[in-house]
């Protein structure tokens, strides 16, 4: 039975449980500069392309939970390009100019970071060349250097993704939760899951991958050390894995029983909580 998940597996849409649909279906549509796929009812999803990124959901009974909740930290939208990337930033700082909240260049990535109107972390950043990362006995080489958001803008942003900022693909490219401890986080997500470590930052936050990304997810503890299992409320309903074929699916559903993960699973996905009550999906093929 493979201990790993395929080398090929990737992140799927975010979904959201929102108080107020329209004004974050216009946050993501018109700032981050999405485009709205599919609307119906009380669901939204936005992406590019064909490619889901954010799925919004109806929730206004719901509250927001304490910020030393678990839950998430942020969802991180991969743009194929820096000027894809300065488009999407430039748009969102343009709109929202008090929901950023900083940047950095982390040696594998540019990354912008901003608050939605309710509050969830969002993370816009391109990929360096992967011929360019830095690895030591399976260890990713990361950082968090400066990275003046203007100069970004200037050397990669045009007059023509200022009139239409949405150019190029983007996708969720990793996405950050905030978890109780980093040692059960490393036993649910490593030992069974199947992702593998590339970097633990002092005990404080795990970050892991599938084939030799940098991090397809990370938990950390930095404001929710000691959190418990979720209730219900506003912010993460569920993040979604994609693998490649049905057979990755009976693999990871074998091992997660075998760990006594309960699991709901057709043959073509499988859902289970993490030990946060985070709902994780994961789907077969594109």
């Amino acid at each position: 039975m493979p201990d790993l998940l395929a080398a090929d597996t990737a992140m799927g849409a975010v979904t959201l449980r929102v108080g107020d649909l329209d004004a974050m279906t216009a946050y993501y549509r018109d700032a981050v500069a999405l485009e709205v796929l599919y609307a119906e009812g009380s669901t939204v999803t936005l992406g590019r392309g064909t490619t889901p990124v954010m799925i919004l959901e109806h929730a206004p009974e719901l509250k927001h939970a304490s910020p030393s909740d678990a839950g998430l930290f942020h969802t991180a939208i991969l743009f194929d390009t820096e000027a894809a990337l300065a488009a999407a930033v430039y748009s969102v700082a343009q709109r929202y100019p008090g929901s950023f909240t900083g940047s950095s260049d982390h040696l594998v990535s540019n990354a912008f970071y901003f608050n939605d109107p309710e509050g969830n972390g969002v993370e816009l950043y391109w990929d360096r060349d992967r011929s360019s990362w830095s690895w030591t006995h399976g260890t990713i080489e990361m950082s968090t250097l400066f990275l003046d958001p203007n100069k970004f803008l200037q050397e990669h942003l045009t007059e023509e993704t200022v009139l239409d900022p949405r150019v190029g693909g983007a996708q969720v490219g990793h996405v950050h939760l905030q978890v109780g401890d980093v040692d059960t986080a490393h036993q649910f997500y490593v030992d069974q899951l199947g992702f593998e470590q590339t970097t633990n930052y002092g005990g404080t936050a795990l970050f892991v991958s599938a084939g030799g990304y940098h991090h397809h997810m990370a938990m950390n503890v930095w404001n929710s050390r000691g959190a418990g299992p979720r209730l219900p409320a506003l912010g993460l309903a569920q993040v979604d894995i994609r693998v490649p074929t049905t057979d990755d699916i009976g693999s990871l559903t074998e091992r997660l029983k075998h760990f006594g993960v309960r699991t709901a699973d057709d043959g073509q996905t499988v859902s289970f909580d993490d030990p946060w009550a985070n709902l994780i999906r994961v789907t077969a093929g594109a």
